[in-house]
């Protein structure tokens, strides 16, 4: 077999490693480092489905391997990140187990994508890389940011249990969630990506302005899309 063909798997393996080491920095209390591993490992989930189309080594073994990087980077991580949060602000009772919720729900989550035909282009429910950076912003944001009204909110018991339960819940719902490439039926750029897109600029812009970390343009970006498809829903419901 050609080495060119574990091209792709290749790249995965490097996703899976970018989450264990986050993981290891997440449980060392280095929020400041594992947010980025999770950033790495994201680059690496593009590019793996990249490099297989390019290459075209698609292979069933490459699915799954994909999906068991996914759980690790974008369901353990982050998970765990919530956790040692909320530990590290004084909550070290049973509450601040709840988190390892988004674990499991994101292991279901891409147990079900795997098997489900209709999301191509688009999704069903929310995607767990989308929860994963919203979670592991926030942790990054409230680690080097303290003082802030976030690591206010993460100082109490239940602003990231619940956060962690509803985002648990959104990854296995049945609410359309657009994608951000070009799929049968949709163009790239219609209505609704444009303005997520203008959003996101705005979004940018404004952390820049006022000078404040980068990572609160990720949560920002992160939560607009998340709050741009709830709204679509609430108006056009499972049709879009």
């Amino acid at each position: 077999m050609s080495l060119i063909k574990h091209i792709p798997n290749t790249i995965t393996s490097m996703n899976l490693l970018s989450g264990v080491m986050g993981v290891v920095f997440a449980l060392r209390g280095h929020m400041e480092l594992a947010f980025p591993m999770m950033l790495a490992a994201a680059v690496f989930d593009f590019c793996d489905g990249l490099a297989a189309r390019l290459l075209n080594s698609w292979s069933a073994i490459g699915k799954e391997l994909d999906s068991l990087a996914d759980v690790v980077s974008f369901g353990v991580l982050p998970s765990i990140m919530l956790l040692q949060t909320m530990q590290e602000k004084g909550c070290s009772c049973w509450i601040s187990y709840i988190p390892l919720f988004l674990a499991a729900m994101s292991a279901l989550r891409l147990a079900k994508f795997n098997l489900d035909e209709r999301q191509t282009s688009d999704f069903i429910g929310v995607a767990t890389p989308t929860s994963a950076m919203i979670a592991g912003s926030l942790c990054y944001f409230i680690a080097v940011n303290p003082g802030t009204f976030l690591d206010a909110w993460a100082g109490g018991k239940w602003f990231i249990p619940i956060l962690s339960v509803v985002l648990g819940l959104l990854l296995n719902s049945e609410i359309p969630m657009f994608g951000m490439k070009a799929g049968k039926g949709h163009k790239l750029l219609d209505g609704k990506r444009i303005i997520f897109l203008s959003l996101s600029v705005c979004a940018i812009v404004a952390v820049i302005l006022l000078r404040l970390n980068w990572s609160l343009a990720v949560l920002l970006i992160f939560c607009l899309y998340l709050v741009e498809n709830l709204v679509i829903y609430a108006v056009k419901g499972p049709r879009q």
